[in-house]
């Protein structure tokens, strides 16, 4: 199938050709036809499978098949007396607002619009950007140019319908995007609130890479008799990553990734931690042995963030350290490498995590540095995807299993819990249900701190290790638990077989 199957207009299919794109993705596929013919969409598609495409491509065919006449000014949305919001006029606009993407990220929200202005460049549609942590003053001069489509996140665009300085009443087409994000984010009020200003009439477009059950009561409320396009089963990995657990001491985690990148095994990775403080702290580490790396976080403007994320898809940062939260909505293309160095809190976070690398029919690694007080996390993690995640030993990492009690204790704790449990997001003592730990960033604001490079180490790998395709590193004797017995004491392998 190409895209011209799909109905696309020729402008946008030279366009698409241009970015070096022959073929839909089966999101693409299945979703745009759909859109085109005005039906509501529930689509569920894992990250990196052209789901933006999927929206924007048939959006920008709608609202440029029919042009309304500008506008100036746009009346205010109720009559005078009648509260506060009927009480102030709107700013000039030009044409209405006819398509509201909601986003959960800036990030993501700046990643749509770019992709309307890339696709739209034969006959552009005239688009702002709304998201807080920033000044008004150059969203405010977007808005009063007259947006057909504005993408924004929810906070920030609330606060403008407030001001009375954007007018919802004309959108024809709503998209929520990442809309489990979104509501993992804590934004369902600030989305029913904007419901509520949009008119009755519409069409609706709700993406999400998960169909949990809140994402489900929001679509029945919000969808009406929609196309259900499903391109990966729930919770899936994606089969194009190469999964792989390096075990390791707690206390030597930051030594070991600083070996892998210098010795050539990682050269260019996304990292994954828990808390902003740990984002900033692995950074510094890095810095100090000469790699260059950047973390992202809440205690960073804008701008520290937007430059240090230009310079790592330029190259000039070879790691970016960043909190699941920070990192949600970043598309960077041709990403090799995604590296938790520490394990989500949520399995499903993990199935976000790797989704990064491997895109587009790119294969990409997904590399873990597990502890033993990771244990029970990642069973968690390997009872969702339903397959055990190979472990290979790196000489000179050994666990030394005398070094910390309470990873002991924690081991005969899982041990004994079982994998009978796992999956049943139950605590390991089985008295309730387990409690959400991350999030320390909330829907904050993320930012970054910088470090400029140094000189990079060249120290070798070593032969134990034979590297194959795209330098991924084969286990010493095989897959899985072999490999690792040479370790002292009860192997990291055996802990795991245990339960």
């Amino acid at each position: 199938m190409s895209f011209a199957d799909l109905g696309l207009t020729p402008e946008l299919l030279r366009a698409v050709e241009a970015e070096g794109y022959t073929e839909p993705t089966p999101v693409q596929a299945q979703a745009i036809p759909h859109v085109l013919a005005g039906r509501d969409v529930l689509a569920g598609a894992q990250t990196g499978t052209g789901k933006t495409a999927a929206f924007v491509l048939p959006i920008l065919q709608l609202l440029n098949a029919n042009r309304p006449t500008p506008k100036h000014p746009i009346r205010p949305a109720g009559k005078p007396g009648r509260g506060r919001l009927g009480a102030r006029p709107l700013i000039a606009s030009g044409l209405p607002v006819r398509a509201l993407v909601l986003a959960p990220t800036r990030e993501l929200a700046l990643q749509v619009e770019e992709f309307v202005r890339t696709y739209g460049k034969e006959r552009p549609v005239r688009s702002a950007t709304i998201y807080g942590g920033v000044g008004y003053e150059a969203q405010l001069t977007a808005i009063a140019a007259g947006p057909e489509i504005v993408v924004a996140t929810p906070g920030r665009l609330l606060d403008l319908v407030e001001q009375r300085k954007i007018d919802l009443r004309s959108v024809e087409i709503l998209v929520l995007d990442e809309a489990d994000r979104m509501l993992d984010m804590g934004f369902i009020r600030d989305i029913r609130k904007i419901l509520a200003l949009l008119p009755a009439r519409r069409q609706n477009l709700l993406f999400s890479a998960t169909f949990a059950d809140d994402v489900r009561q929001l679509a029945a409320t919000l969808l009406q008799d929609p196309a259900e396009v499903q391109i990966a089963r729930r919770n899936s990995a994606i089969e194009t990553v190469r999964q792989v657990i390096f075990p390791v001491d707690k206390h030597r985690k930051k030594e070991l990734l600083t070996h892998l990148i210098q010795s050539g095994r990682i050269d260019r990775a996304l990292v994954f931690v828990r808390t902003k403080h740990g984002a900033q702290r692995l950074a510094d580490q890095l810095y100090r042995d000469g790699i260059s790396a950047a973390a992202i976080h809440g205690d960073r403007s804008q701008g520290q963030r937007v430059k240090a994320l230009d310079d790592f898809k330029e190259g000039r940062i070879a790691i970016l350290v960043a909190t699941e939260v920070a990192a949600r909505g970043l598309d960077i293309d041709g990403l090799p490498h995604v590296v938790n160095f520490e394990l989500p809190t949520v399995a499903e976070d993990y199935i976000h995590r790797i989704g990064r690398t491997g895109r587009a029919g790119m294969e990409g690694d997904a590399i873990s540095l597990v502890c033993l007080e990771e244990l029970e996390l990642l069973n968690d993690i390997e009872a969702l995807l339903r397959k055990r995640i190979k472990d290979e030993l790196v000489p000179g990492f050994e666990l030394d299993r005398r070094a910390s009690a309470e990873a002991a204790h924690q081991v005969r704790s899982y041990s004994g819990a079982g994998r009978s449990r796992a999956g049943t997001g139950r605590s390991s003592d089985g008295r309730g249900p387990r409690r959400r730990t991350g999030r320390p960033e909330g829907a904050r604001s993320h930012g970054v701190s910088t470090h400029a490079p140094r000189s990079h180490g060249s120290s070798a790998y070593g032969t134990t290790h034979a590297t194959s395709h795209a330098g991924a590193v084969r286990p010493r004797t095989g897959g899985g638990q072999t490999g690792l017995s040479a370790m002292p004491g009860e192997s990291f392998a055996r802990d795991r077989a245990a339960s």
